[in-house]
């Protein structure tokens, strides 16, 4: 499925605003402009703030209220750090950060048992076939995990 292309953090963090608004979620934000500043940059030089091109890369950490918490980490690289009720989802494109979200909110996302081997999956389906899944390490069932729970 196309989704929109945010070409840059700060065009994520305004989608994440929209989905925000659109369930009625509190935001809190944190931005980080330059090479010395964000936590995952390795092409600038020791003390520089842009990169070679002379760019200032920019990375957001997104916080949103409600049930189950969730926060996103925007890197400038093109891709997030998606956190749900403590399980990670690392590297999703940041064009898809805001469907992600949508389906976590709107209840599509859920946890799904294996038997073999034995675990709980959080599966987070978005349209267009295409569906996120992290291991919810044992004993780390929170309420809303449980809830969401399907075998």
């Amino acid at each position: 499925m196309d989704r929109p292309h945010f070409a840059s953090t700060e065009a994520v963090v305004v989608a994440i605003r929209e989905v925000a608004r659109e369930f009625g979620l509190e935001m809190r934000t944190t931005d980080d402009i330059g090479a010395d500043q964000v936590s995952r940059r390795t092409s600038a030089g020791a003390f520089s703030i842009t990169d070679p091109d002379g760019s200032l890369p920019h990375e957001a950490f997104v916080e949103l209220s409600g049930f189950p918490a969730v926060t996103v980490q925007v890197f400038p690289d093109d891709d997030a750090k998606i956190t749900v009720d403590g399980i990670e989802f690392p590297d999703v494109p940041r064009d898809s950060v805001p469907a992600f979200l949508r389906s976590v909110h709107t209840g599509m996302a859920h946890v799904k048992g294996t038997v073999l081997p034995p675990g709980w999956w959080l599966m987070v389906p978005l349209p267009g076939d295409e569906t996120y899944k992290e291991i919810v390490p044992r004993g780390t069932l929170s309420p809303w995990l449980s809830r969401s729970a399907r075998r």
